[in-house]
C-alpha cells in the first residue's frame, strides 16, 4: 500500500470539489457563512493595501476583496480551482501553490485572508509560519477556523478507524494558542453560528465557550516582532 501523501491527496480532493464549490461560493460570500468577513476586514485593513487570499478557491472571495478596494492576489492548492478563478476574474492574479510553500517574497503583503484553510493542512504550525513569512511586520491576518459544530468537520470521522484524512482536528481555541506561540496578537474576532444559536446563548460566555458553539470563528491577528519559534 502506498504511503499517504497529504499534499497530493488534498490537491486531488479539492480538484474533485472544484465544480461543486464554484456552484455555491457566491452564495456563501453574499448570504452564507462568509457574508460578514469582508466588512470585518474593512474595519481593520486600510483600503488600497496588498492582501493575499490564501485558499482562494474559485476566486469569489478575492473578487470581494478587490471590490472593497484592496490590491489582491489569490493562491490555492487546487489547479482546477485556479482555472475557474482565472476564468471568472481575469483582472486578479491567481497562482497555484501550497500554503506551506508560497511563491512570494518575505514581508510582501500588508494583509492575508485565509478562510477554512489551516484546518486542511497536515501541520498547521508550519503553514502559519509560512503565512507569517510573507506578511509584513505589524501586518494583519484574517483567519477563519471551523468550529466544532461545522458540518465539514465530519470529513475527519474516518480517523476513528485509523484511516488517513486531509482534515486535522485543530479547533479555534487551539489555533488561537498557536497564533500566540508564533507571535500573532489577537486583535478582534467574531463567531458564525448555525441556525438556532442566538445572542442569548452566547452572551456572557468566555471566548473559548463561544468558540465551542461556533460553526466558524473569524480571527483578526496582528504579526508582532519577536523570536519565539513555537517549539
Amino acid at each position: 500500500m502506498d504511503s499517504f501523501n497529504w499534499k497530493e491527496e488534498a490537491k486531488d480532493q479539492w480538484d474533485n470539489r472544484a465544480s461543486f464549490w464554484n456552484s455555491r461560493s457566491q452564495s456563501m460570500w453574499e448570504h452564507g457563512s462568509r457574508k460578514d468577513i469582508i466588512s470585518f476586514i474593512k474595519q481593520h485593513i486600510i483600503s488600497g493595501h496588498r492582501v493575499l487570499d490564501v485558499g482562494c478557491g474559485d476566486g469569489y472571495g478575492s473578487y470581494r476583496l478587490q471590490q472593497a478596494g484592496y490590491e489582491v492576489t489569490g493562491v490555492d492548492l487546487s489547479p482546477k480551482m485556479i482555472v475557474k478563478a482565472k476564468e471568472q476574474f481575469n483582472d486578479i492574479e491567481f497562482f497555484q501553490a501550497d500554503v506551506g510553500e508560497l511563491p512570494f517574497e518575505s514581508k510582501s503583503y500588508d494583509g492575508i485572508m485565509t478562510i477554512n484553510v489551516l484546518e486542511w493542512t497536515e501541520i498547521p504550525a508550519m503553514a502559519l509560519k509560512e503565512l507569517s513569512r510573507v506578511l509584513k511586520d505589524d501586518g494583519l491576518l484574517c483567519a477563519g477556523i471551523l468550529g466544532p459544530t461545522a458540518g465539514p468537520r465530519s470529513t475527519s470521522y474516518p480517523k476513528v478507524y485509523g484511516k488517513e484524512t486531509i482534515s486535522n482536528s485543530m479547533m479555534p481555541w487551539e489555533f488561537q494558542k498557536l497564533a500566540s506561540d508564533l507571535n500573532f496578537e489577537y486583535i478582534d474576532g467574531f463567531g458564525v453560528y448555525k441556525k438556532g444559536v442566538t445572542n442569548s446563548h452566547t452572551n456572557g460566555l468566555s471566548t473559548e465557550l463561544q468558540q465551542a458553539l461556533s460553526f466558524m470563528w473569524v480571527f483578526m491577528l496582528k504579526k508582532v516582532s519577536g523570536e519565539k519559534d513555537g517549539s
